[in-house]
């Protein structure tokens, strides 16, 4: 069996147990965009499940890749001067996690590379899956 050290990021550390999300309902998910000029954001940079106790877990890349998991409260969103803003939020219906808002997450499942530690977590809903991976620094959140 695998130490659970060897599944924690260098940088970051290994976060929460992602075993601990199995039967919370997920009752709001905030996210953060980065917005710039007229164009339109392309997914969330960080997204927070928010469960009926109110514990917010940030679910986002790190700076090595690697897939943060964690309790964490949303932060305010900040203007970059010429490279835009990130504006923080409830979300919409812009991500797969949107039509899951309301409902408890059956199952956990990640993915872990010996370098980097985390670097995928599929959320199991009672109406389908979501994915959460990276992909160039960038979180994506997939429909499955």
């Amino acid at each position: 069996m695998e130490s659970e050290k060897s599944n924690e990021c260098p940088l970051h550390g290994a976060g929460m147990s992602v075993q601990s999300l199995v039967g919370r309902r997920v009752t709001q998910v905030v996210a953060s965009w980065h917005v710039y000029g007229g164009s339109a954001p392309t997914g969330p940079l960080d997204v927070w499940l928010v469960d009926e106790e109110g514990t917010p877990v940030l679910v986002t890349t790190g700076s090595d890749w690697c897939l943060r998991v964690e309790v964490s409260e949303p932060h305010a969103g900040y203007d970059m001067g010429e490279s835009g803003l990130v504006t923080v939020g409830p979300l919409g219906d812009e991500t797969p996690l949107a039509r899951h808002i309301g409902e408890r997450i059956l199952a956990v499942r990640e993915e872990h590379e010996p370098r980097t530690g985390r670097i995928a977590l599929e959320l199991s809903f009672p109406d389908g899956r979501v994915r959460c991976d990276g992909w160039a620094g960038d979180l994506r959140l997939t429909a499955l």
